[in-house]
């Protein structure tokens, strides 16, 4: 189980909500970037949101030679003083063998 106490500043939380686009976008960035990723979501329509961005952020990473895989977990967490919880996503990419990435920007 993921603990609270273990939550990093990185952790994207996903609401019902939120848009699949824009966390997938999210997500593709900070793996690009090789940040690591984590995501949180509280209950059936935000998991949908981020089962859906999971799957769109693999559309965008595939064709330049970067797979991923997810690691779902429960987490316990605390809102408005209540113990809720949430399923806490892992990502964990895989940089394709003989593709160059870009990890840094020139200004």
């Amino acid at each position: 189980m993921y603990n609270i106490e273990d939550q990093q500043t990185n952790c994207l939380k996903v609401s019902s909500k939120s848009s699949p686009a824009s966390v997938a976008g999210a997500i593709a960035g900070m793996v690009k970037d090789q940040v690591p990723v984590e995501m949180q979501a509280v209950g059936a329509g935000a998991v949908n949101q981020a089962i859906k961005a999971i799957a769109i952020s693999r559309g965008f990473l595939s064709p330049v030679g970067i797979e991923i895989a997810c690691i779902p977990s429960f987490a316990d967490i605390i809102i408005d003083g209540e113990y809720r919880t949430a399923i806490h996503f892992s990502i964990k990419a895989q940089y394709l063998p003989g593709v160059m990435y870009e990890t840094s920007y020139e200004d």
